[in-house]
């Protein structure tokens, strides 16, 4: 291939980009159909709690953005990005098949159907972790050195394809897995369905991938990207670095030694005390997986950074480990979408669309749409910025996402604010919120993703990709704990009413519940007292809305503070 040709080629993005955005949509489809209905499915088919469903979603979702490190870590040390793409796709199919078979089965046998519930997470989980950081590597290594600048324009489009797939999930899956009569009484049977287009989904997107892989998903030479680490070398200008990690035993010694000391650091404060029963699985996952993702983040930091060549790799991975602690309160925010804003939308929503009941887990949808809609001008914004020498720092464009989402929960909060214990919050102003959102997850996800791909050594590519997203795990996890915090909404004090019972004046104290009453209560899952936050009592929705406020509100200013700091740091990459 001749260098005229070769430069002809490489004007625009890559084939190999629409092949992995095409692989990374059929996953997301599969990803974002499932989280649609998960809660719901718990709530309504296996009678969990809210709170409990809450903390399980966070708990899960924390995972599937932890197992990223291990996966990242297979794959740059044994077997390559192609490789761990097919195996984790695979794997996540047939955890949604699980789920469908757990959908099927419930009302014949509820305590097998939880057993295959928790079997089908267990897989997803790991198939994530394989899948997620390996499809983001590759979308960094199909671009050669000399065009780094335009990955955040090549991220952009990726998370385009990213939320693409989650339109149609969140858009398919509901349709036919949250079904609801004239009477909205759910149909507790068609969750299956949901469940099975989502494991379809990924099949389609992992035979994408099989069979497009070795035409396109190469370098402008030709030759194939993410292959086994021992036979990649990769080339930039003068530079040749092997893609294979290495690490020193003292380094593996010593972070595995901080992270058994943080792990029970962590546990201590988060549970309060060292016993408990894992048959309460709330106390589980707080008490195990919340410790394991911050530990595990912490002596990572540690492995990596005392493993680095120079000053200038070193400054550079403290950047993407500053930046990804702010990340963690934009994910505690961004992913009240799949439970306490579900609940809401189910129980306290007028969703009502041109005579139209929309099904609740449908709500989500929004988001999906607006970044299909939006990704294009964002990535024209950032080119335009560019090319007049305007464009914000990464890090400062991430700390305008976090103001953006606590601007949104401040519009929700007000609005909610109002309206009582039988009012109905109208659909616009979810609508709002995700769309303000929105525009702050495009400002924060793939330029988060593109900062890892300019300064990570290739050598820690995956590992470091891994990293980022143990940042939403972390995320996701304090989302789960601030989820749970969700106070009595509509259907509950309904529920108390038709009981003869003031659920306000019981959460106030001024009434005390019999056994018979408690018996009730606790059946109907209906609350006695109010959630409490860092000391204080949630009361109502805008309390709990404005716990969001404060805290990205709080981190965007730091983040926007640190930002000339953290661009000397990044020595020459924007």
């Amino acid at each position: 291939m001749d260098t005229a040709q070769l430069k002809v080629e490489q004007k625009g993005h890559p084939k190999g980009l629409w092949v992995l955005f095409g692989t990374e949509m059929w996953e997301r489809f599969n990803f974002y159909g499932m989280r649609a209905l998960l809660t719901l499915f718990m709530v309504n088919s296996l009678l969990m709690k809210e709170a409990d469903a809450s903390i399980i979603y966070g708990g899960f979702l924390a995972l599937c953005y932890l197992t990223p490190l291990l996966g990242g870590f297979i794959s740059d040390k044994y077997l390559g990005n192609r490789n761990c793409i097919i195996f984790g796709g695979s794997l996540m199919a047939l955890g949604q098949l699980l789920l469908f078979f757990s959908a099927s089965i419930f009302t014949e046998n509820m305590s097998s159907a939880k057993i295959l519930m928790w079997l089908a997470l267990f897989i997803i989980i790991f198939g994530n972790g394989f899948f997620k950081p390996n499809i983001s590597s590759m979308v960094g290594s199909l671009y050669p050195k000399e065009e780094k600048s335009k990955l955040d324009s090549a991220f952009t489009i990726f998370y385009m394809g990213i939320n693409l797939g989650a339109f149609l999930g969140q858009f398919i899956c509901p349709f036919l897995g949250d079904v609801k009569d004239s009477n909205n009484i759910r149909d507790i049977f068609a969750f299956k369905w949901g469940f099975l287009a989502a494991s379809v989904a990924m099949v389609i997107g992992t035979a994408i991938f099989y069979f497009l892989k070795n035409k396109y998903v190469v370098t402008p030479e030709g030759l194939p990207i993410g292959g086994l680490p021992k036979n990649n070398i990769h080339t930039d200008s003068d530079e040749i670095e092997s893609s294979t990690a290495t690490f020193s035993s003292k380094a593996i010694g010593v972070s595995i030694g901080l992270f058994v000391v943080l792990f029970f650091v962590f546990r201590k404060i988060l549970v309060n005390e060292f016993g408990f029963s894992v048959v309460e699985m709330g106390t589980l996952i707080k008490g195990v997986i919340y410790p394991f993702i911050y530990s595990a983040g912490i002596s990572l930091a540690y492995l990596i950074i005392s493993s680095t060549e120079s000053k200038v790799e070193r400054q550079r991975i403290w950047v993407i480990y500053i930046v990804s602690f702010f990340i963690i309160f934009f994910w505690a925010a961004f992913e009240q979408a799949g439970s306490s804003l579900t609940f809401i939308a189910d129980n306290q929503t007028d969703r009502n669309i041109f005579g139209w009941n929309m099904p609740p887990s449908m709500v989500q949808i929004f988001n999906g749409l607006f970044v299909v809609l939006l990704a294009f001008p964002f990535s024209l914004l950032w080119d335009k910025l560019r090319s007049k020498g305007k464009e914000p720092v990464s890090p400062l464009k991430q700390a305008i996402g976090l103001l953006l989402i606590a601007v949104s929960y401040f519009i929700i909060a007000h609005n909610v604010k109002d309206l009582g214990n039988s009012g109905l919050l109208a659909i616009k102003w979810l609508m709002l919120l995700y769309l303000i959102q929105t525009m702050g997850e495009l400002c924060l996800s793939p330029i988060g993703l593109s900062l890892v791909g300019k300064l990570a050594p290739k050598r820690f590519a995956s590992l470091l990709y891994g990293v980022f997203f143990i940042s939403n795990a972390a995320g996701y996890a304090l989302a789960g704990t601030l989820g749970s915090l969700i106070p009595a909404t509509g259907d509950k004090f309904q529920k108390a009413e038709k009981m003869g019972i003031n659920l306000q004046e019981v959460l106030d104290k001024k009434v005390t519940l019999n056994s018979q009453q408690l018996a009730m209560f606790e059946k109907e899952q209906i609350p006695i007292a109010n959630t409490n936050f860092a000391g204080f009592e949630i009361h109502n929705l805008y309390e709990f809305f404005m716990i969001f406020v404060v805290l990205c509100g709080i981190a965007a200013i730091i983040l926007a503070i640190l930002s000339p700091r953290l661009k000397k740091m990044m020595h020459g990459v924007n």
